[in-house]
C-alpha cells in the first residue's frame, strides 16, 4: 500500500500534460496535480484521461479517485414514485436551450444529502464550461413545468463518454426526471457509462456504483475515441417518457 503521507503532487507545466493517474494521493483521495488551465485542450484531456478539475479557489487542483463511481445508462433505479413523476408527464425535457442557466443553479449552495453541494462552480468554472458548450462538448438536459426551469444536470460528452457534471431541482424529483431522460438518450445510443465522479448518497439511490480507476481509466480512454452522440441534432424537446 502506498503512503501519500509525505508526497506532494506536481506542478503542471504551461502546456496540457498530466502525471499518470496511479500517481494520484491516497489521502485526499485522487488528488493528481496542481496548476494548469481550465482552457478546452486542458479540459478535453483530462477527461479523456479520467481527470476531472474541483476547487474552491486557485490552484487548479485535478483529481482521479479510487475508485470512482458511475451509473450505467441501462441500470438506472427507478423507484416507484419516481416511475410515477415520469409516467404523469407534467413536465418537458429540453436539451442545450438553457446551458448556462443550469449551471448557474448547480453552483448554489444546497442541502448536500439531496445534491452535492455547488459552491465549487466558481465563476472560473463557469467560464470554462461555457467555453466546453460553445465548442459542442458539454450539455444540459433541463426539465421545464409549464415552461418554467424546474430541474436539470449538465455535464460534458466526448466520443461516447459522459462526465456528469452537476444537477439541481426546484420540485420534487425534477433532477432526477432529467437524470431518467439522459440514461435513455444516452443508451439509444450506446453510451455504457455516466461519470459521477464521487459517491454520494443521492447517487446510491438511483443506482451509482463504484469502479476501479484502473478499469474506468481504461474504459474512459477507449470510450471516448468512439464515434458520439451528435447532440446538435438532438430535437430541442426530448420525446415524453
Amino acid at each position: 500500500m502506498s503512503n501519500s503521507r509525505n508526497r506532494t503532487v506536481p506542478w503542471l507545466p504551461e502546456v496540457p500534460w498530466f502525471p499518470t493517474v496511479n500517481e494520484a494521493l491516497d489521502q485526499p483521495d485522487g488528488l493528481l496535480a496542481a496548476g494548469g488551465d481550465l482552457t478546452v485542450p486542458w479540459l478535453s484531456l483530462a477527461y479523456r484521461r479520467g481527470i476531472f478539475p474541483w476547487f474552491d479557489e486557485p490552484p487548479i487542483l485535478w483529481w482521479c479517485p479510487d475508485p470512482r463511481t458511475v451509473i450505467m445508462p441501462d441500470s438506472l433505479t427507478v423507484s416507484r414514485s419516481l416511475g410515477k413523476a415520469l409516467r404523469r408527464n407534467d413536465y418537458e425535457i429540453r436539451v442545450n436551450t438553457r446551458f448556462m442557466d443550469v449551471v448557474d443553479a448547480c453552483s448554489q449552495p444546497r442541502d448536500t444529502d439531496s445534491e452535492e453541494p455547488g459552491t465549487w462552480i466558481t465563476p472560473s468554472m463557469k467560464a470554462a464550461y461555457l467555453e466546453l458548450y460553445q465548442q459542442g462538448l458539454a450539455h444540459a438536459i433541463e426539465c421545464y413545468r409549464d415552461d418554467t426551469l424546474i430541474g436539470g444536470l449538465y455535464g460534458v460528452g466526448i466520443g461516447r463518454m459522459f462526465f456528469g457534471e452537476s444537477m439541481f431541482y426546484r420540485h420534487t424529483d425534477a433532477s432526477k426526471i432529467a437524470l431518467a431522460h439522459l440514461c435513455r438518450l444516452l443508451e439509444s445510443h450506446g453510451y455504457p457509462l455516466i461519470d459521477c465522479q464521487v459517491d454520494n448518497p443521492h447517487l446510491k439511490r438511483l443506482g451509482a456504483m463504484s469502479m476501479g480507476r484502473d478499469r474506468f481509466c481504461a474504459q474512459c480512454e477507449r470510450l471516448c475515441e468512439l464515434p458520439g452522440l451528435d447532440w446538435s441534432s438532438l430535437p430541442s424537446v426530448l420525446p415524453a417518457w
